[in-house]
């Protein structure tokens, strides 16, 4: 008995120390389920948005249309609820991706405090104390894997930093539906406990069991903690969600690509992904010996770019919308629209989809595949200028697709054949 007194009474430096799965090794005083459960409401709200506006992105490029534009190939069952990507009203997809880049970054510091606020958890034993609760620490793990795998992807994404072991669509694809695997089993599991918890707080006697046993002195009140959140989602908010703007909102869009400065004066001042440069598309490609091949049941007919410009111009105001989130206002394009197009190739009334292919000689979607009812639309052009002015050769002279609503990698750049028919 004496010298267990003895070592009880040993100095705190020589007592063996706390390991994260012990409670008293997490001090924070401003953890606890109420804080939590405020962030926890957040992206139930956040992340369903993401969900959604990401599923629609996926649905944009037509992937169950060619084979050219699906880059998820055996997403199976997967692919259940693809649909006609419409073309009305003309800036749906700057607003269903704008919203989904938007939203993704604006919930890094709340995704970051929800993980700091339950990580204690994490380190909880033993792992498992029920059936019931090995089902709440595996959706936790899928949950929290998918999680940071989707925004660490996605800001990699946003930034063109392509340095995935592999093609970002399928990873993406796929990683967000190994993270709604956990995110409903969670919520489900978890939601009517954070919602009482906002109602009506933890219960008289109840046990807080995300607060800390021996908490330390506090610097910073839980609602401050809060508004710090708040204040740092503002401010990616305001850098970075003008890139989808133009004016004076880009010009503060410092932390993503196609924001800050503006891209120069001029008909052509736009924001661009791909330059000539870049994919190998040189001046004696675009020049005096450049063809457009035109192909369908009427045969294979090839068009100088003075010989298009002599067909019956058409006009449309439309914007570029990309999958990194940036976008254009309207521009104004002028060109031969794709329907007419058609109709020379032997498809004179209900145009079917168009196979285009580019001159770049690198780099994904040289070729992509529009559907008819974006072929059909009379907005559709083979752009020949934009602005008044001839396009650029970063912007695809001699000649480029603008299609409404759809994705900016579908209107393909420095086009060589049109291929009208069943794809």
């Amino acid at each position: 008995m004496p010298e267990r007194r003895r070592i009880r009474s040993l100095p705190g430096a020589l007592r063996a120390p706390r390991t994260p799965a012990d409670p008293g090794f997490w001090r924070s005083p401003v953890r606890g389920a109420r804080f939590t459960a405020v962030l926890g409401v957040v992206l139930l709200a956040g992340l369903t948005l993401l969900f959604v506006t990401g599923l629609l992105s996926y649905a944009a490029y037509n992937p169950d249309l060619n084979p050219v534009n699906d880059k998820t190939p055996d997403k199976g069952l997967l692919g259940f609820y693809l649909f006609s990507w419409p073309t009305s009203p003309h800036w749906l997809y700057r607003l269903t991706q704008g919203l989904h880049v938007t939203v993704g970054i604006v919930l890094v510091p709340v995704l970051l405090a929800k993980l700091w606020s339950v990580i204690p958890r994490l380190f909880a034993l033993p792992p498992a104390r029920s059936v019931g609760h090995a089902l709440e620490r595996l959706s936790l793990l899928l949950l929290v894997g998918g999680a940071l795998f989707q925004f660490i992807t996605g800001l990699l994404n946003i930034q063109l930093d392509y340095i995935f072991p592999g093609s970002f669509y399928p990873l993406h694809f796929y990683g967000a539906w190994v993270f709604l695997a956990g995110f409903v089993t969670h919520t489900a599991l978890k939601a009517p406990q954070a919602f009482r918890v906002l109602r009506n707080g933890v219960p008289r006697g109840g046990a807080d069991t995300l607060a800390a046993p021996d908490p330390l002195p506090a610097t910073v009140s839980r609602r401050g903690a809060l508004a710090m959140v708040g204040a740092g989602s503002l401010l990616l908010l305001v850098t970075s969600a003008g890139r989808s703007f133009d004016g004076p909102l880009r010009r503060i869009a410092l932390l993503t690509p196609r924001g800050g400065t503006d891209p120069g004066p001029g008909p052509n001042a736009f924001q661009i992904n791909k330059t000539a440069a870049a994919v190998r598309v040189t001046p004696a490609d675009t020049g005096e010996r450049w063809r457009l091949t035109v192909r369908g049941p009427a045969g294979e007919f090839r068009f100088s770019r003075a010989e298009l410009l002599a067909m019956e111009q058409h006009s449309a105001a439309l914007p570029i919308a990309c999958v990194e989130g940036w976008s254009t206002s309207d521009q104004q394009w002028r060109g031969v629209r794709l329907r007419d197009l058609a109709a020379l190739a032997g498809h004179p009334d209900r145009p079917p989809g168009v196979l285009v292919e580019s001159l770049q000689r690198s780099g994904s979607f040289r070729k992509a595949a529009l559907r008819d009812n974006q072929v059909r639309d009379s907005r559709s052009l083979l752009a020949l200028e934009v602005n008044g002015a001839p396009l650029s050769p970063d912007h695809g002279y001699p000649a480029r697709i603008i299609v409404p609503a759809a994705p900016g990698v579908l209107n393909t750049k420095w086009v060589e054949t049109l291929t009208f028919g069943e794809l």
